[in-house]
Order: C-alpha cells, then structure tokens, then sequence
C-alpha cells in the first residue's frame, strides 16, 4: 500500500475526522481511508452523469429528428377532449339463474 501524507490540514477538518472515527469506532487511519473511498463515490458518480462525446451526438440527432415531426394539432389536444360516454351494460339475462342459498352467508359449507 501506498503513503499519504496530509499537510496543513484545517482544524476544524480535522476535528470533524476525529468526530466520524470515533462515531464508528475507528482509528483515524481506518476512517481516513473510509472518508476518502466515500468521497471517490461520490465523485465518481458525479462524473458519470455527464454525457460522453457519443452520448451527446445521439442527443442531438435526436432532437433534430424531434424538430422534423409536422406539426400535429390533434396531439396537442390530448387529454383535453372528453372522452366519449360509455355505453350502459347489457340487463341480467332472466333466463340465467343461480340456485337459491348460493351466496348466502349461512348456506352449508360458508363461514365455517
């Protein structure tokens, strides 16, 4: 493993180190180390939300393709129209029937 030497570090940085070690229970080389892996992270996935050069030209074409659609009043109207009524359902059919006692609570073999 590789040395690190800190020099010139500001009080209250390093009062807020010793804070972090003890809160965990660590020395202050373990939480250094902990402190500077989590900061790689975070600095890492800062810089993986920016667009590469090939991210961006397919961006690009994209929105000038976008800027090609004709225009479309119907498009801009959706949502905003109300939509059509629903038709009633269909009666019960009368000639279809269930036997009486089926949905009964207290019919034989409910609520047991």
């Amino acid at each position: 493993m590789s040395d690190i030497i800190l020099r010139d570090i500001d009080s209250v940085l390093m009062e807020r180190i010793k804070r972090v070690a003890d809160a965990h229970g660590w020395d202050l080389q373990a939480a250094l180390m902990q402190l500077l892996e989590q900061g790689l992270y975070v600095c890492e996935g800062e810089l993986s939300r920016s667009f590469n050069d090939a991210d961006s030209r397919a961006l690009q074409e994209a929105i000038a393709a976008m800027e090609d659609v004709p225009n479309d009043p119907g498009f801009a109207r959706i949502g905003q129209i109300e939509p059509p009524p629903q038709a009633e359902p269909d009666p019960p059919d009368p000639s279809i029937s269930l036997p009486r006692g089926l949905f009964d609570e207290d019919a034989p073999g409910r609520g047991d």
